[in-house]
C-alpha cells in the first residue's frame, strides 16, 4: 500500500510572545495575554530540508569586512553614548516612550544632524501633517536640504519614498500607524505591526540603512504591539520623562551592538532638546542652610555615577493607617527601610505619616540609595539636618545589615569632585582608597550609620 503524504499539523501560537502550543487556551502560558491565541500550520518533522538559493557565499570569519558594522556618530552625544557610538548601517531601532515626552523631537534633531553630514535622510511622519513637522524643525533649527519628509500611513508608499530618496538614515514616527494593504486588519493591529516591521527590517538590512522606528507604550509602561517586535529589532531604547519636568532620559534595553544599560540625559525645552553630559546638578538642591530631611547619595545609571538628593518628611499622623507616599523611589524598598528604622533602629515612625521623594525628576530604583533614605527619615524624625557635605551609599537588608554595592570608587569619585567631603559605606574588604580630601566612614549596619551621623552632626533624635 502506497505511503501517504505528510501533511502540515495545525497548532497553535501566541501573537503577542511567539510561544507555540498543542492546543488552543485563552490565556498565554508564558506572557499572560488573553485572547492572544491562535491556529497555525506546523510542518511535519522532516518537511522543509529541501536545498534552496544562498544569499551570499560563506567566508572565513577572519575575511569579513568588519567597516560595515562600525557605528556612525549621530550628531547627538547623548544618544551615542546609549547607542555605543552612533548608529550602525542597516541596524533597526525601535525607541518607544509616552505621548508627549518628546520622542519627535529628540529623533527630528538627530535627522537634521546626519544630514547635515552629508547622508540623505527620509523622516516619515504618519501621526502628524507634514506641515505640523516643519515647523516644529524650524523652532529647533533642525531644518537641512538632505533632510526629507514625507506623511504617510501605507507601507507601499513608505517603501516607494525608500526607493526615491535612498536615504542612509530612515526615521519613523510611528510604527503602529503605518499599515500594509497586503495584511488584514487596521494600522495598529499586532498583524500588521509585525508585517510592517518585518518589511522595514528587510529593507534596512538589506540596503544598509540605518532605520528608527518609534513605538508606543501601554498603561503599564510596556511596548505596545506583539513581544516579538522587540526581538526582531536590534536596539531597543526606552524614552523617560515627566511632563512636569524637563529632565528626560533615554535607557538602553537591548542593545546588539553596544552596552545595554547605558542611559542619555537630555533638557527639553522650547527651543527644542539638548543633551546633558554632565546633569549631576539637576537632581541636587543648593541652599545657604542645610535643612532637615535630606540627604545626598549618589546612584548609577548605566556607566554613569550621578549624585542625587533624596528628601523625607516625617509628622505626626491624623489617621488611623499612617500615610506613606513616595515620589521617584521604590515604593516597596522605602517601606522595607522604613520597617529597619522601626525594628533595628528604634524610630516610632508607626503614628507618624512618611513622604520620601527625589530632586528634580530622576528615579532612583537601585538599592544603593537605601542607606540615603534611612538617614533622610531619621533626619526628618529628629528634625536635625545631617551634614551637607556627606554623601551615603549603600544596600539596607531586613536584617539592618549595610551591604555592598557595586562602583562604589566611581561613586565617591563623582561625589568628591562636587565637593562631598565625607562619606557613609558599606563594609568592603576589596574597597579601593578614598579620594583624595574625603573621609570615608565605613558602616556595618544600620544602627552604626545613625551612630556614625550622630558623631558628625549630633542628632537628639538618633540613637545607634
Amino acid at each position: 500500500m502506497a505511503r501517504t503524504a505528510l501533511k502540515d499539523r495545525p497548532s497553535h501560537r501566541c501573537s503577542e510572545c511567539g510561544l507555540t502550543v498543542g492546543k488552543w487556551v485563552g490565556q498565554c502560558p508564558e506572557c499572560q495575554a488573553w485572547g492572544s491565541i491562535s491556529e497555525v500550520q506546523l510542518l511535519t518533522p522532516g518537511a522543509g530540508r529541501a536545498h534552496g538559493p544562498v544569499t551570499a557565499p560563506a567566508l572565513r570569519i577572519a575575511d569579513i569586512d568588519v567597516e560595515a558594522a562600525r557605528a556612525r556618530p549621530t550628531g547627538v552625544g547623548e544618544l551615542d553614548r546609549v547607542l555605543g557610538g552612533g548608529l550602525v548601517p542597516g541596524a533597526v531601532v525601535l525607541l518607544a516612550g509616552e505621548p508627549g515626552v518628546g520622542k519627535s523631537t529628540l529623533l527630528i534633531e538627530c535627522a537634521a544632524q546626519a544630514a547635515r553630514q552629508g547622508s540623505p535622510t527620509l523622516y516619515v511622519t504618519g501621526e502628524e501633517s507634514a506641515a505640523q513637522v516643519r515647523l516644529r524643525a524650524g523652532r529647533t533649527g533642525a531644518l537641512d536640504p538632505q533632510l526629507w519628509l514625507a506623511a504617510e500611513t501605507d507601507l507601499g508608499a513608505v517603501l516607494s519614498h525608500i526607493d526615491a530618496v535612498r536615504p542612509g538614515l530612515l526615521v519613523v514616527d510611528s510604527v503602529q500607524t503605518i499599515a500594509s494593504a497586503q495584511v488584514e486588519g487596521g494600522a495598529g493591529g499586532v498583524t500588521q505591526i509585525r508585517a510592517v516591521t518585518s518589511a522595514l527590517i528587510a529593507v534596512a538590512k538589506e540596503r544598509g540603512m540605518a532605520t528608527v522606528l518609534v513605538g508606543h507604550v501601554t498603561k503599564d509602561g510596556g511596548i505596545a504591539g506583539p513581544r516579538v517586535l522587540e526581538h526582531l529589532v536590534d536596539v531597543v531604547l526606552q524614552f523617560e520623562g515627566e511632563r512636569h519636568t524637563t529632565l528626560r532620559m533615554v535607557r538602553a534595553v537591548k542593545n546588539r551592538f553596544g552596552p545595554a544599560d547605558e542611559v542619555g540625559c537630555f533638557v527639553l525645552g522650547d527651543g527644542g532638546i539638548q543633551g546633558l553630559p554632565d546633569p549631576s546638578g539637576l537632581f541636587l538642591t543648593r541652599r545657604p542652610d542645610p535643612v532637615p530631611g535630606t540627604c545626598v547619595t549618589v546612584a548609577v545609571e548605566g556607566r554613569r555615577p550621578m549624585p542625587a538628593e533624596v528628601q523625607a518628611l516625617v509628622d505626626k499622623s491624623q489617621l488611623s493607617n499612617p500615610r506613606r507616599a513616595v515620589s521617584g523611589l521604590d515604593s516597596s524598598r522605602v517601606a522595607m527601610v522604613l520597617a529597619v528604622l522601626s525594628s533595628r533602629g528604634r524610630l516610632r515612625l508607626a503614628e507618624c505619616d512618611v513622604y520620601a521623594a527625589t530632586v528634580g525628576g530622576v528615579r532612583l530604583s537601585e538599592p544603593a540609595a537605601d542607606l540615603a533614605v534611612a538617614l533622610a527619615v531619621a533626619s526628618a524624625h529628629s528634625g536635625e539636618p545631617l551634614p551637607p557635605d556627606l554623601v551615603a551609599v549603600g544596600e539596607v537588608a531586613l536584617s539592618g545589615d549595610v551591604r555592598p554595592v557595586s562602583g562604589v570608587s566611581r561613586r565617591l569619585l563623582e561625589a568628591s569632585r562636587l565637593g562631598f567631603t565625607r562619606a557613609l559605606v558599606p563594609v568592603d574588604a576589596n574597597a579601593s582608597a578614598p579620594p583624595p580630601g574625603m573621609r570615608v566612614t565605613e558602616v556595618a549596619d544600620v544602627g552604626m550609620a545613625l551612630a556614625a551621623v550622630r558623631s558628625l552632626s549630633p542628632l537628639p533624635g538618633l540613637r545607634g
